[in-house]
């Protein structure tokens, strides 16, 4: 019998990135593979914000075929599932450690997703306990067949084609070639904005930029010189409108994506979001001490850009590494924009490639299946 039984441990660090990973992969365990899952959850009232339905003062709730778990500082041990994923190296806690030794689970430790060539090498290796007759595994996500692969729905890609092709039905798609442009801004506040915006405002071609309510609003309302932009309102300046949407559940978020003809994403849900839409995306990696966080832009770039028309991927090269440090020219979204028609083929190939391989949720399955 294959264990049904699954807790996974989230530490909420970066506003709703972990989170976001943790919902998507806890929902599709047990939505695709009939697992009961519990997701702890150490801030329940930032988890809200991403799943309004959530009632912050129970210690457990049932939410969308998951349990809801609060992990408080006075954990208290009432069972050990039979498997646990410690998600993101957020360290057990030791109540929980010392109960599992009884009854030892298989403890994963499901790290961030990176387009390094080492994670290959580390994917599913063994690291035991330094007291405890116990041992955890690490699993990579990645973009190769000798990772954990990518989180991805099954019928993802399915839903996202239907979405689009409904849009252009209804005249609500414009095509690529055409204006305005869409675009859909989520971003760490480290990164130009107000050069982005002024540069989208001085172009060429309208710019419709739909920014989802974040900690990029103070920003914008510097931009505008306007401190009553509110979530719900617009502005505009030369070939630029702003829009501030409120704040988007998981599914409309996926669907802003899919609208957008280029989609600025940070961290790893939104990332792994936008390779899936078949668009062109800009990805702003999460800020890392002495630069790790461009090691890693840059070995995406190297996995991610080969097929691409050489003057395309210079200028998607160019500009990513721009953004992600924070050295964004007054020419660099001029050269974006015209570049989109020829990334966008390259995106529409690259989701399609991917997709051919296992999902992250489905090699998990397939390693506890498996496990030694």
């Amino acid at each position: 019998m294959r264990p049904k039984h699954w807790d996974i441990f989230c530490r909420i660090v970066d506003n709703f990135g972990d989170i976001g990973v943790c919902w998507r992969l806890a929902r599709q365990l047990a939505d695709e593979h009939g697992l009961h899952v519990r997701l702890w959850v150490d801030d329940l009232i930032v988890a809200q914000r991403l799943l309004p339905t959530i009632n912050p003062e129970l210690p457990q709730q049932p939410l969308g075929g998951v349990t809801i778990a609060h992990w408080t500082a006075d954990f208290a041990v009432d069972s050990v599932a039979e498997v646990v994923i410690e998600a993101f190296a957020c360290e057990l806690p030791d109540d929980y450690i010392l109960a599992m030794v009884a009854k030892p689970p298989i403890w994963i430790n499901l790290e961030y997703l990176s387009a390094e060539t080492w994670v290959e090498a580390f994917h599913q290796q063994p690291s035991p306990h330094p007291r405890l007759a116990l041992k955890k595994t690490f699993f990579f996500p990645g973009f190769t067949t000798l990772t954990g692969g990518l989180l991805r729905e099954n019928d993802l890609i399915k839903h996202r084609d239907h979405y689009q092709q409904a849009m252009t039905e209804t005249g609500n798609e414009v095509p690529l070639l055409e204006t305005p442009l869409r675009v859909s801004l989520f971003a760490y506040p480290q990164a130009n904005i107000a050069t982005l915006l002024a540069s989208m405002a001085e172009n060429d071609r309208p710019v419709l930029c739909l920014v989802p309510e974040s900690s990029l609003l103070p920003l914008i309302r510097s931009f505008f010189q306007d401190d009553t932009l509110q979530a719900g309102e617009q502005r505009t300046q030369g070939a630029l409108t702003v829009s501030i949407l409120p704040f988007l559940s998981q599914v409309e978020y996926d669907q802003l994506l899919w609208s957008c003809d280029l989609n600025f994403v940070r961290g790893e849900d939104s990332w792994i979001r936008a390779i899936w839409t078949g668009r062109p995306f800009v990805w702003q990696p999460y800020i890392q001490a002495e630069d790790t966080h461009i090691t890693k832009l840059q070995a995406f770039l190297e996995r991610y850009l080969p097929g691409l028309e050489p003057e395309a991927a210079k200028t998607w090269h160019r500009f990513h590494h721009d953004w992600a440090q924070s050295r964004l020219s007054p020419d660099s979204w001029h050269q974006l924009s015209h570049a989109l028609p020829a990334i966008q083929n390259h995106t529409i190939q690259q989701a399609l490639t991917l997709a051919e391989q296992a999902d992250m949720a489905s090699q998990l399955i397939i390693f506890v299946r498996n496990f030694q």
